[in-house]
C-alpha cells in the first residue's frame, strides 16, 4: 500500500492525525550552529568565503572574481533556449504580473474637520534578494520560483533585483533560469547557493550589495539561515516542506487524483499528500492508482517515500465532515474535487490557494495560472497568506497635526503619558498648549 487509509469520521476524530502530521515540523536535523557559522565566515571573509563554499559543494574551480554572472553567459544562454520555451515562460510571466497588478494598495489621505491630516504611505523596498534553488547539481533549478518571487516585486516598484542561485559543476548557471531573467529585465546575479548565499544577501560582500527583503525557497540550512537573519531583512517565510489536501466526492477520477497526490510528493520525502473523502469505493481506487502510476516516476523513491511516512487517505462521514478536516490541517494546497466547489468552498476557512474543481490540478496554479505559489506551509494558512506585492511594501503613517488639535487634545495626551510614568512625553506636548 502506497499511504495508510484512516478512517476519521470528522474533525473531532482529528486530534491523532494532526499529532502525526506535526511530525514534519521537524526534521531530526539542527544545524543551527553550522549555519550561524557559515554566516560569520561569510560576514568576515566575504566574496572569499563565497566561493569556498562554492568549490567545496557546487563547482570546484569557481574564484571570487566569477562569483557574477557576465552579460555574455545571459547572451549566450538566451541562444540555447528554443523560442517555444520563451514564448511559454513570456506567456505564464504576464498572467502572474495580470494577477499581482490588482494586489497594489495606494497611499490614501484624510482631512479630519480642524485640518489635520492623516494618512498612510505605501512604498517598495529599494533592494531585493531572490533565492532559485538549483535543484539537481544546479541542473534543474527552480524557474517557476523566479517568476513568483521577481514579478511581485517589480509590481511593487522594487528598483533593484538580485538574484543566487547555485551553479553547474561547470560553474555556469542554467541557461533557461538565465533566459528567464533576461525575460524579467533581471540582470545582477549570482552563482552562490545555500546559507552563504542568505548571509552575503542580508551583510553584503564585496560584490553583493546588502538587501532589505529576501524571498525564494530553499533546503533546510537556505531555511535556518533566513530564520537565524530575519529582524535583519524582511523574508517572505518560513517555509516547511510541500504538502496538498484535496476533498474530493464520488464524482471525481480516482487516476487524476492519485497524479495529483503525487504532484506533490515528488517534491520531497517530506512532502505531504492528503486525500479527504467520504467514499471509501473511491479511497480504494485511488490507493490502487497510487501503486500502478509510482511505477512510471522518475523520481520514484522520493515520492514513495513521502507517501509512506507523510501520505494518507482520510475516509469521513461526508463532505461537511471533510471541509471541517480540512480546516484543521490548513493545507498550503487545497484541492476541491467535488461536483460543485462553489457550495463547498464557503465551508473552507483556512488554506494557502484553493484549486477549484476537477479540471484544477495544482500545477496550473504552481507554474502558470497568476496568482503566487509561495503560500503558507505545517498549518500557517490559519494565520499566513501567499506571497504577495505587499511582501515588497512598507507602510508609514503620516501625521500632520494642526495647531488646534494639538492643544485641544493636550492634557488628554498628557494624562495618558502620564499614566505610563512618561513624564517628558507629557511635557512635549504641553508646551506646545501654553
Amino acid at each position: 500500500m502506497p499511504c495508510r487509509i484512516i478512517a476519521c469520521p470528522d474533525a473531532s476524530q482529528f486530534d491523532g492525525i494532526q499529532e502525526w502530521l506535526s511530525g514534519r515540523e521537524d526534521p531530526g536535523k539542527n544545524v543551527d550552529a553550522l549555519v550561524q557559522e557559515i554566516i560569520d565566515t561569510v560576514r568576515e571573509r566575504g566574496d572569499e568565503a563565497l566561493a569556498e563554499y562554492c568549490r567545496k559543494f557546487d563547482c570546484k574551480t569557481l574564484t571570487a572574481g566569477e562569483l557574477r554572472v557576465h552579460h555574455h553567459e545571459i547572451t549566450s544562454a538566451l541562444a540555447e533556449v528554443s523560442e517555444e520555451t520563451l514564448a511559454i515562460l513570456t506567456e505564464a510571466a504576464e498572467n502572474i504580473r495580470s494577477f499581482h497588478s490588482q494586489q497594489k494598495e495606494k497611499s490614501w489621505w484624510t482631512t479630519k474637520e480642524d485640518g489635520t491630516i492623516l494618512g498612510q504611505r505605501v512604498t517598495p523596498v529599494e533592494r531585493v534578494g531572490l533565492y532559485v534553488p538549483g535543484g539537481q547539481g544546479g541542473e534543474t533549478p527552480l524557474i517557476s520560483s523566479l517568476l513568483m518571487n521577481a514579478i511581485p516585486a517589480q509590481v511593487a516598484g522594487v528598483s533593484e533585483i538580485a538574484v543566487v542561485t547555485p551553479p553547474r559543476a561547470d560553474g555556469t548557471v542554467n541557461p533557461t533560469l538565465l533566459a528567464a531573467a533576461h525575460l524579467l529585465g533581471i540582470t545582477e546575479i549570482y552563482k552562490t547557493g545555500s546559507a552563504w548565499a542568505i548571509a552575503a544577501l542580508v551583510y553584503g560582500t564585496e560584490c553583493i550589495a546588502p538587501v532589505d527583503v529576501i524571498a525564494g525557497p530553499g533546503n533546510i540550512f537556505v531555511t535556518t539561515a533566513k530564520r537565524l537573519l530575519t529582524g535583519k531583512v524582511g523574508i517572505d517565510m518560513i517555509a516547511g516542506p510541500s504538502e496538498i489536501s484535496i476533498l474530493a466526492d464520488n464524482s471525481a477520477s480516482a487516476e487524476w487524483l492519485a497524479a495529483d497526490m503525487l504532484s506533490q510528493a515528488e517534491h520531497d520525502s517530506l512532502a505531504s499528500a492528503v486525500l479527504i473523502t467520504p467514499d471509501k469505493a473511491l479511497a480504494e481506487n485511488v490507493q490502487a492508482q497510487l501503486a500502478q502510476q509510482l511505477e512510471e516516476l522518475p523520481r520514484k523513491d522520493i515520492a514513495a517515500a513521502s507517501l509512506k511516512d507523510w501520505g494518507a487517505i482520510i475516509v469521513c462521514d461526508s463532505l461537511e465532515a471533510g471541509a471541517g478536516i480540512v480546516n484543521r490541517i490548513a493545507p498550503e494546497h487545497l484541492e476541491l474535487a467535488v461536483s460543485d466547489p462553489w457550495a463547498t468552498l464557503g465551508s473552507i476557512r483556512h488554506a494557502g490557494a484553493i484549486f477549484m474543481g476537477h479540471h484544477t490540478p495544482e500545477p496550473v496554479g504552481d507554474y502558470f495560472a497568476g496568482p503566487n505559489h509561495v503560500l503558507p506551509t505545517l498549518g500557517t494558512a490559519r494565520f499566513s497568506s501567499a506571497l504577495s506585492v505587499q511582501t515588497f511594501c512598507k507602510k508609514t503613517s503620516i501625521i500632520a497635526a494642526q495647531p488646534a488639535f494639538t492643544e485641544a487634545h493636550a492634557h488628554k495626551i498628557a494624562q495618558l503619558a502620564r499614566l505610563e510614568g512618561l513624564e517628558a512625553h507629557a511635557r512635549s506636548v504641553e508646551k506646545r498648549s501654553k
